[in-house]
């Protein structure tokens, strides 16, 4: 299996932020579009250029992204900004193509179960379904990113063998995507199967630029990411707070939080264009808007260097 050198130290790193679509997608109470829109803003004045910010599915499986157009047409967007959403079907692409988007997520399952699960088809005939899809997004001018979920271990077969995610790639890479997301659906992911399966995508696609997507649901996310910093990938996703999961796969917890992402980057000497204060800004007036506290460890902490006022804190007694 093919293996790239490790990303160097002062190097740019890609965090994509997917919180408004991976994370707000599981909310049951429905956030009114307004305040979408204020935490997408918060976000981008943060400094993260990259946000998945909606998913062009049906609004009767998720109502609360029924309102995706609004979201986008809502936004302000800096310069420099690279926004995506996520569509399932030709019908999400369909509705994609008429918005200002700069790339599109599509995305199968590596897992056969998974896939009759998530999208109530085989493998087979999501990724032969997705060659009209990418043609439409394709004539409006927009990227495709091709998803695989379940891509370290599924919940209902367990291992899912390096070779089968390196097989979806070159599908993928041969239906015209400009990019392969590994998702870590159920947080299954370790530095070991990340390694294989980085490798076994570099075999089977060369050239196919690799994004990895990683929950935390067994404490090891960022170790993964660091795993894919060693395998030369550059772009990562993460959800304000630890936002998120998959609805459809038993035991899914939140995606790697982004603000715990970029302090471990800035903190590992990396660059990734974030000021880490606003960052944590916004994920407080994303938790204020959720209504409950997050996950994320940064958010509750402040970056290493933040200080105290001696005069304010307790004094141990004796």
């Amino acid at each position: 299996m093919s293996k790239a050198p490790p990303v160097p130290e002062g190097d740019r790193i890609t965090v994509c932020e997917v919180g408004p679509r991976d994370g707000f997608q599981n909310e049951k109470v429905f956030i009114p579009t307004t305040r979408k829109i204020g935490i997408v803003n918060a976000l981008f004045a943060s400094g993260l250029r990259h946000m998945q910010v909606t998913s062009f599915v049906s609004p009767r499986a998720v109502p609360q992204l029924a309102d995706a157009e609004e979201v986008l047409a809502g936004i302000d967007r800096p310069e420099g900004a690279h926004v995506t959403a996520l569509v399932p079907n030709l019908r999400g692409a369909e509705r994609a193509a008429a918005c200002a988007l700069d790339a599109v997520h599509t995305v199968v399952s590596a897992s056969e179960t998974h896939n009759l699960k998530n999208v109530n088809r085989p493998i087979e005939r999501s990724l032969s379904e997705f060659e009209d899809v990418i043609g439409t997004l394709k004539a409006a001018g927009i990227a495709v990113e091709g998803g695989i979920a379940t891509a370290f271990g599924c919940p209902f077969e367990g291992v899912v063998p390096a070779a089968q995610v390196g097989r979806i790639a070159r599908r993928y890479q041969e239906l015209g995507a400009d990019s392969v997301s590994l998702g870590d659906t159920t947080g299954m992911a370790t530095p070991l199967t990340v390694r294989a399966a980085i490798r076994a995508i570099r075999e089977a696609a060369p050239g196919l630029d690799i994004h990895l997507h990683f929950h935390n649901t067994r404490g090891v996310g960022l170790a993964c990411v660091m795993t894919g910093l060693s395998e030369g990938v550059t772009h990562y996703d993460a959800a304000v707070g630890g936002l998120g999961g998959c609805p459809f796969a038993a035991g899914a917890t939140g995606n790697i939080c982004t603000e715990d992402l970029v302090y471990l980057l800035q903190e590992s000497g990396y660059e990734t264009g974030v000021e880490l204060e606003k960052l944590i800004d916004a994920a407080r007036l994303t938790q204020d808007v959720i209504g409950r506290s997050l996950p994320g460890q940064v958010i509750k902490a402040g970056p290493r260097l933040k200080r105290h006022d001696p005069e304010l804190t307790v004094k141990a007694a004796g």
